[in-house]
């Protein structure tokens, strides 16, 4: 299909099946931010918002990559924290010759056999984040500061490094904010619009930047963010991606009004799948989806983070579960240090995700969402669902209390099979009135969440 540079055009294309098979990625941020990897600990993003609203928020960003405009914000956290780390004289500009001496020691493919070796299936990348600074040699320099770039080509790197591996690449760019340009301080949500350039060079730039991308990496995803120029034709640069990179997608961000309402943005153009930040929906979505967050409350590294302040393994397996589920993919972030370090804790965590997958992956992997995401045993256990082909996977988000599991509201067909995975050793199991109820062994090892593979699928008896 060739497509035209308008919306009727290339709302016409399909959500590529590998993108709906993939459910887990990668998403990393790394930057000029993570020299000062700086940021206050004020809890989950959302929960801030929520509770003390934007102004808050602002001031005490949990997002050590938004560093640059904290410290711009007068009695900031960040503002007194670089004032005494770095000194009132130190510009954060002034990170670009540390970071890119730090980032000589980073080996692309130490990330790409991790994020392999754990099940992802496809890797997102900064490579130009609110701070204007690119991590590609592009041959459009920024004509503010021409020599605000990484010397080596990070972007080409890693996408030889993961496609190597069997991974996509996709590329975030931030298409809305770039401070090089417009450095209005944002103190609101209000002030957002107004610091989005649409001037006719940075217009240019943006789309240049993007088509060059697209031609010499080739991402399997377009990750734009906050925005687009709102005089730009965002849909001319579709049309373009697609025509180049037929089963390639791009994500919501890319609207052009920048109209922030309490159920979030206005979708105002084209878009294969929503995006999600530190927040899932609360049943099925139709339309594909994807979920973003970092272990902790930044997606930049933020050396105030410790354990404590990262998901454990349960709740990441709980939240990839929960995701599946609903017709979503999680792209779960990773913050690296300067040097291209992940941390410890991180990858930890990462590595620990990635066993569970290795068990019981193909409850995840390539699978569909049900007619209902979830239930509750008779005991209190919380259930998600998730099918393929005429297999329905019962995963119990937490351990059976006793040797059963009963769940309420199903009828098993007469020749059920029911196996816990990952053997393929049948379960008895009896149906009682409205409930199927499964003998489970008594000597089960300990896992974050358990997987009944039920073929062919239970008829549901109610929706929810």
């Amino acid at each position: 299909m060739s497509y035209e540079p308008n919306r009727e055009s290339v709302s016409r294309h399909p959500v590529p099946t590998w993108y709906q098979d993939a459910k887990f990625g990668i998403f990393i941020h790394w930057g000029l931010y993570s020299v000062p990897a700086w940021a206050p600990i004020a809890g989950d993003p959302m929960q801030i918002i929520s509770q003390h609203g934007w102004l808050y928020f602002f001031r005490n960003n949990p997002y050590a990559e938004w560093y640059e405009n904290s410290l711009r914000i007068e009695h900031s956290p960040t503002r007194l924290y670089h004032t005494i780390r770095h000194g009132v004289n130190f510009d954060y500009s002034d990170f670009a010759p540390l970071f890119r001496e730090a980032c000589r020691h980073w080996d692309p493919n130490e990330w790409a056999d991790l994020f392999a070796s754990v099940g992802a299936r496809y890797v997102v990348f900064t490579a130009k984040h609110h701070d204007g600074f690119l991590l590609w040699p592009s041959s459009y320099p920024n004509p503010h500061r021409p020599d605000y770039r990484s010397e080596r080509d990070l972007v080409g790197e890693l996408a030889r490094a993961v496609s190597t591996r069997g991974l996509r690449l996709g590329l975030y760019y931030s298409s809305g904010l770039d401070w090089t340009f417009n450095d209005r301080t944002i103190l609101d949500i209000s002030d957002i619009p107004q610091a989005i350039p649409d001037d006719e060079v940075y217009r240019t730039y943006v789309k240049r930047h993007w088509m060059e991308l697209i031609d010499r990496y080739e991402p399997a995803i377009l990750w734009s963010d906050i925005a687009y120029p709102p005089s730009g034709n965002v849909n001319e640069l579709f049309a373009y991606y697609y025509n180049r990179i037929p089963d390639g997608v791009v994500n919501d961000r890319f609207n052009q009004s920048f109209e922030f309402t309490a159920a979030g943005l206005v979708k105002d153009n084209h878009y294969d799948f929503q995006t999600f930040e530190y927040l899932t929906p609360t049943d099925i979505i139709e339309h594909k989806w994807e979920m973003t967050r970092g272990f902790g409350y930044s997606f930049g590294y933020n050396r105030n983070e410790g354990p404590e302040h990262y998901l454990s393994t349960e709740q990441l397996v709980h939240l990839l579960v929960d995701v599946v589920s609903k017709n979503g993919n999680l792209l779960l972030n990773v913050g690296p240090m300067a040097d291209g370090t992940i941390p410890p804790k991180q990858r930890e965590r990462l590595l620990e995700l990635g066993r569970w997958l290795q068990r019981y992956g193909e409850a995840i992997f390539a699978t569909r969402p049900w007619v209902r995401f979830g239930s509750v045993t008779e005991d209190g256990v919380e259930v998600r669902f998730t099918t393929k082909e005429s297999s329905l996977y019962v995963i119990l988000l937490g351990s059976p209390h006793g040797c059963q599991v009963r769940l309420r509201g199903f009828l098993a067909a007469p020749n059920t099979s029911i196996v816990l995975l990952p053997s393929a050793q049948p379960l008895t199991f009896s149906q009682e009135a409205d409930s199927v109820v499964i003998q489970i062994p008594s000597s089960q090892e300990h896992e974050p969440a358990y997987v009944l593979k039920v073929t062919p699928m239970l008829e549901s008896l109610r929706t929810q």
